[in-house]
């Protein structure tokens, strides 16, 4: 038996609402969504499960209409999903009452269901939810329900107000594979026996690094499952270290060369480390109009030396300055530092 464990696609995201390209990526969630319902044909999947937050709301029955139409295009594959926190099944909406016209089953909320596939003696329990927050662990007690079968758990949860599990007695339960959701980052659990497959797409600058789907065969009893990558851009932190001779052309030339060797598909947040040259202020907005850039956060060190600064200055305007911003550790105060400390010594006037 071939399946494909997907989860937190959430179709009708915006990511990045304030940003250029954020209809871009809205309907490059939507893109790769399909590209993974080709791949299951192309596959022959028995199963494709999908384990909550499918949608990034509530559905309508609009958009439930339209993915029963994508899932009909699937020859050989039943598909069964869980509602998680973000697309839970509230009582009367459409997704507590939509029939599927394709092979597909939506797990009933706020209770445990068997979705029981006798062609490839497989069993699926699922949990779908029926509002945004569970505080309790409703999951890790359930067993197998179908002695002899593949037994396959379709949960969404894992922290403390969506539905805390406990891995190890979930791992213990029997299970053939633990089909987990609500985790956007792809995490292998235990062996071959629970993963969260993590998101398809990355939907804000903190989700760094790839996202995809997990491929998995049961045969003769054991479980055999690989994580492969499929989202089409990536948010990607570039540290980069500055030295106080280096000028802010050479600054944002180098970052352009990186960034052009990492792709330029990606989007990125500069974080600037090091000591910035007195009077260096680099042209960022060079960079913001070649490449997809969501931040730069300056954490440089004034070349000044603060305390020799401070001790001669220690009666006037440019010690009180100093004095002000010089325990603060957070990236304003230390812009506010920098820049004010230049601007004073510009003007003489201490």
């Amino acid at each position: 038996m071939r399946f494909i464990h997907t989860a937190d696609i959430h179709l009708g995201v915006v990511p990045d609402k304030d940003k250029a390209w954020s209809k871009t990526r809205a309907a490059e969630v939507t893109a790769t969504f399909d590209r993974l319902l080709a791949i299951t044909e192309e596959r022959q999947a028995d199963l494709l499960l999908i384990a909550g937050d499918l949608f990034h709301a509530p559905p309508t029955e609009a958009m439930l209409k339209d993915l029963d139409y994508k899932l009909s295009g699937l020859s050989m594959t039943r598909t069964v999903i869980i509602a998680g926190n973000h697309d839970y099944i509230a009582e009367g909406s459409p997704a507590d009452h939509y029939e599927f016209q394709s092979n597909t089953v939506l797990m009933p909320r706020d209770c445990f269901s068997n979705a029981y596939l006798d062609d490839i003696h497989t069993c699926i329990t699922g949990f779908s939810f029926g509002q945004m927050e569970y505080t309790e662990d409703l999951i890790s007690d359930i067993t197998p329900q179908v002695e002899g079968a593949v037994n396959i758990l379709l949960a969404h949860g894992g922290d403390s107000t969506h539905m805390p599990l406990n891995f190890r007695k979930l791992a213990n339960a029997g299970f053939d594979y633990c089909a987990l959701g609500h985790i956007h980052k792809p995490k292998h659990m235990v062996k071959n026996k629970m993963a969260y497959s993590g998101s398809l797409e990355p939907i804000d600058c903190t989700e760094t690094g790839r996202r995809g789907f997990i491929y998995g065969e049961c045969r003769d009893g054991e479980t055999r499952i690989r994580w492969e990558p499929l989202n089409c851009r990536s948010y990607i932190n570039l540290g980069f270290e500055v030295k106080p001779e280096y000028s802010g052309a050479r600054i944002v030339d180098v970052l352009a060369r990186q960034m052009e060797k990492m792709g330029d598909q990606n989007i990125y947040k500069i974080i600037l480390s090091g000591h910035m040259g007195n009077g260096v202020r680099p042209e960022y907005d060079v960079l913001k109009q070649r490449f997809q850039v969501y931040d730069v956060i300056d954490n440089t060190l004034c070349e000044y030396d603060m305390d020799k600064l401070l001790e001669e200055n220690e009666d006037n305007l440019l010690g009180k300055y100093i004095m002000h911003f010089g325990d603060a550790d957070d990236e304003i105060s230390r812009k506010a530092l920098k820049y004010g400390v230049e601007a004073i010594l510009a003007t003489g006037e201490k």
